[in-house]
């Protein structure tokens, strides 16, 4: 019974790369000898094992044959015959099939270690064009890698097009799209996933409605840009609807998310920002109504916690965004200054109430356009 460190973790090492998780693989061992040492079952279609101690996961070495349609249509096999090579030759890609031992010894029987110094994602073997997430993985890769100047090896990228091509993708989960999607936006280069999803034909297939951002260069530009995920994803989608009427915007992300699962935090944001963007980056040139209605449609006053992400979103795709980062926070200061009570006890109730409150903020924001509220704070 051998234990081996594999897959990301000793790709991630060598390439001086943080390791956030790490993968074992048990070689020469049963189920049975596996629980007697303490190990918990919570493989269903193959032997995975969770460490008692470290809870990091050991999997049984095994090997695999294509039986069905999707990424979940193989049969496995694992035994206590089965070799580190037969486990690592059916991984996607070269860099990924390398395994090391307790002394740090790296065992790389298809050349990971020569494809990290070339730079290159290069499937391990034929059996690459069997599993139609490796699309969506090895897209997700270069959005990781290429700002260390990786590639994917034209022989790889062909296989790609041949899965695209095939009716294979169709049979993916949305949830397992979304899940490669969202973890995508959150890499360094998150445009590469989407540039390589367009030349394998992918994207089609999986997200038609991002095509029309795939033409807007700003787009591109600003999603690359180190902010959170949740705001890339609502910058792409703003690409992709800008030619879409702005009363048509609103359903229409609904719909894309619902389809694709998007998480309601990627929703909301996403409808804040695609709807109010243009306010957002103008916000200067608002009157106090303006200002207001910009306010009230954020929901800023109940629930202000969504923005920081708006503004890190303005500022990569306004030209100017000194006014709203440094005007938008001060005018919500001053509204929460606004006392209902104050006015109840002038007499005013119900509707009345209602309106004396909009006239009460409605007058905050004209004094911000007139520069009383810039002038009674010293920082601004």
């Amino acid at each position: 019974m051998q234990t081996y460190l594999v897959g990301g973790a000793v790709r991630d090492k060598l390439l001086d790369y943080p390791v956030y998780d790490r993968d074992w693989v048990v070689v020469g061992a049963t189920p049975e000898q596996m629980l007697k040492q303490g190990f918990r079952p919570v493989g269903k279609d193959f032997p995975v094992f969770i460490h008692p101690d470290s809870g990091e996961e050991y999997a049984l070495a095994r090997t695999e044959r294509k039986s069905g349609k999707g990424y979940t249509g193989f049969l496995y096999h694992a035994s206590p015959d089965v070799t580190l090579e037969e486990d690592l030759i059916r991984r996607d890609l070269t860099i990924n099939a390398m395994a090391m031992t307790d002394d740090g010894t790296i065992i790389d029987p298809y050349h990971g270690q020569q494809d990290l110094q070339l730079k290159l994602l290069r499937h391990v073997s034929p059996a690459f064009s069997e599993d139609p997430l490796r699309v969506l993985r090895v897209a997700r890769f270069l959005a990781r890698y290429a700002s260390l100047g990786f590639r994917i090896a034209p022989e790889t990228l062909t296989l790609m097009q041949q899965l695209s091509h095939s009716d294979e993708l169709g049979h993916l989960s949305t949830e397992r799209v979304w899940q490669e999607f969202q973890r995508a936006l959150g890499e360094a280069s998150p445009q590469q996933f989407l540039i390589t999803l367009m030349q394998t034909d992918a994207l089609v297939k999986l997200f038609p409605e991002l095509i029309p951002a795939m033409s807007d260069p700003q787009t591109l530009v600003a999603i690359s840009q180190p902010i959170d995920s949740r705001v890339r994803f609502a910058i792409l989608l703003r690409g992709a609807l800008l030619n879409t009427p702005l009363e048509q915007r609103g359903q229409t992300i609904k719909t894309f998310c619902d389809q694709h699962r998007a998480p309601n935090a990627y929703r909301d944001l996403a409808l804040q920002f695609c709807l109010q963007s243009d306010q957002l980056c103008h916000y200067s040139q608002l009157d106090a109504g303006e200002r207001l209605a910009l306010i009230r449609n954020l929901d800023l006053l109940r629930r202000d916690e969504h923005l920081s992400l708006l503004l890190q979103g303005c500022a990569v795709i306004c030209n100017n965004t000194d006014a709203v980062e440094q005007q938008l926070p001060l005018l919500l200061e001053a509204l929460r200054q606004i006392d209902p009570k104050a006015l109840m006890s002038q007499g005013f109730k119900g509707k009345a109430l209602g309106e004396a409150i909009y006239r009460a903020q409605l007058a905050v924001c004209q004094q911000q356009i007139d520069g009383v509220l810039s002038c009674n704070n010293p920082s601004h």
